[in-house]
Parts: structure tokens; sequence; C-alpha cells
């Protein structure tokens, strides 16, 4: 069996919290240049690549500027520094729950991203804690909706992340959620639901079909108020996509100031933050598999429509 050559380190620095774009050139034929491959690969604008390389900005492993005519060769390494979208600033702090020398747990603010991705680049949770903490090595055990507040856990030491990523597939971390919703008078609760639900790539929607269920919550009614308004109580025994919304929205009692369930609504404008979803990841429980230690983490966030509800609804 052929070893997968080694991946060498960046020669570039972060910039802004965020890593340079790595490229690995794949094996075949169809192409005899480099620049050729990445006008192909980048789908950018015209010459926006040519201009990249006339400015020395894709650089190979030894941090020297590859030129546009250096001939294929699959197995090759390039880096760049993507070019950063226009974002509008999350104003609202992370609040940092415990650091030691192996972990972060942050409070998350709705609106923000985890991680890098789409048009949420240097407005995210991991590239402003990479900045302010000064951990350029900084990076997420899981990732938590950017419409949705609460925990999140970061590594500290990319040789332990495996470790702490490992938790979460295995179903080894206990999630406790907080969301707000109407009350139903007929439903009967607390209950299990299980269902199956698919994401398909390239819709804003996940959806319930028919099959063997790969997503299981645990719904309770934590507490009601006399004028229809619920907190729930959610524990996921599963992660699939939007499973947290997708469930409340099929109970019949879909999450206060969702956009997506039970339908799409138009985005808020950028910079609009008034009317977050109404849902908190609020409880984090697990062993640490590098110290042994038992954890518990608690979200200090209160959801702002159980405080004032009229204030809330009243943002349109």
């Amino acid at each position: 069996m052929r070893r997968r050559r080694p991946v060498p380190p960046s020669p570039l620095p972060q910039r802004d919290g965020v890593d340079p774009v790595r490229v690995r050139l794949p094996a075949g034929e169809r192409w005899t240049t480099v620049r050729e491959h990445l006008v192909q690969r980048l789908s950018a604008a015209d010459g926006v690549v040519d201009g990249m390389f006339a400015a020395g900005l894709i650089v190979g492993a030894d941090g020297e500027p590859v030129p546009a005519d250096t001939p294929y060769a699959p197995g090759m390494f390039l880096w760049f520094h993507r070019e950063l979208p226009a974002e509008v600033p999350v104003p609202f702090p992370l609040e940092i729950v415990y650091r030691d020398e192996h972990i972060v747990v942050v409070d998350k603010p709705h609106f923000l991203a985890t991680t890098p991705r789409g048009s949420h680049v240097a407005q995210t949770a991991l590239a402003r804690l990479r900045r302010e903490l000064g951990i350029p090595q900084l990076g997420a055990a899981h990732r938590l909706d950017r419409l949705t507040a609460g925990l999140v856990l970061f590594t500290v030491r990319p040789e332990e992340r495996g470790a702490y990523q490992t938790l979460f597939r295995d179903r080894l971390v206990r999630k406790e959620y907080e969301a707000l919703a109407p009350l139903d008078p007929a439903l009967e609760l607390p209950r299990t639901v299980r269902s199956r639900i698919v994401k398909e790539r390239g819709s804003l929607t996940a959806r319930e079909v028919e099959g063997e269920p790969n997503a299981v919550t645990r719904v309770e009614v934590a507490e009601s108020r006399p004028d229809g308004l619920g907190r729930y109580r959610l524990v996921p025994a599963t992660g699939q996509t939007h499973q947290l919304r997708v469930h409340m929205n099929a109970l019949g009692v879909p999450i206060l100031g969702d956009p997506l369930y039970p339908e799409v609504t138009a985005p808020a404008p950028a910079g609009d933050f008034r009317r977050p979803l109404q849902l908190l990841a609020r409880t984090l429980e697990f062993t640490d598999p590098v110290t042994g230690v038992e954890h518990r983490f608690d979200s200090g966030r209160r959801l702002a429509a159980w405080a004032s509800y009229e204030e809330w609804a009243a943002v349109q």
C-alpha cells in the first residue's frame, strides 16, 4: 500500500485568526501547469488567479512564490490567503467559561459562527478567540449553529484535538439545550422524539423522511407561563444538522425566531441582531479524555424572549 505523503507545515502565518488556504494537487493528467489547475479549481473571477501569481501570493512548502507556469505535479502543496469577505462585526462578547492547557470552553453569542465558512470568516468564534487569546493553534472540537447561542469546546493542542472530537462522534458528551416555543396543551410531554433527518446539499432546511431513525431528542417542558410561552429542555442523543429545530417544528411548537422552520423567511439585514433564535446550548458534560477530569459546564446566558416576550416580539 502506498503511503500518503505527509502534509508539511504551513509556510504562511494566520491572518486575522484565519488559516491560509491549503491546496494539494490531485492525481491526474488534465492540467499542464499549476495555474491551469487553480483557474479551474477556484472558479474565481477572470484575472484573479493570474493576479495572485503575479503578486507572489501563492507559495509552496518552502514559502517561496510559485510561478504560474510551474509544471503540474500531483501531490504538490500550495498555500495562499483568501480575500476576506466584508463582514459586519458581531457586537457581543465571547465569554470564557473555562480554560486550561488543553481546552477552552466559551459561551458563544447568537449570530456568531463557530468556524470560518462561506461569508463568515474573521467574524467567527474560532478566529476571534485565536486573536483575543493569542493561541493560533486553537481548534474547534465541534460546532454550534451560527444562530444558536451557548457552550462550545475548543482545543489548545492540535495533537489532542482528535481525542476531544471523538467524544462528540461517539456521543460521550451529554448536551442539554434550552428553547423557547409556544405551549400546546394537547402535546404530551415529556417524550423522546425519534426520526430520520436528511439535509441535502444546497438546501437551507433539513427534513424528516421515512427510514431508520438517525435523530433522537428528549423533549420536556421546564417551565410554562400563562401567556402560552414555554421554556423547553431539549436533550439530544444524536447530532444531526438542525435536529432540535426540526423536531420542535414537527411537534407543532417551532422555536421562536427560527427563520427556517416552519417556513423559510427573508433573512434579517446584515447588522440586524435584534431577534435571535431562542435556542441555547445550556450544558456540556463529559470526562476529559486527556486529564480524566469530570467536567460540567453551564451557560450563563438567558434567552431574551423569556424576560420580555412583548419587547422581543415587537421587533419586525
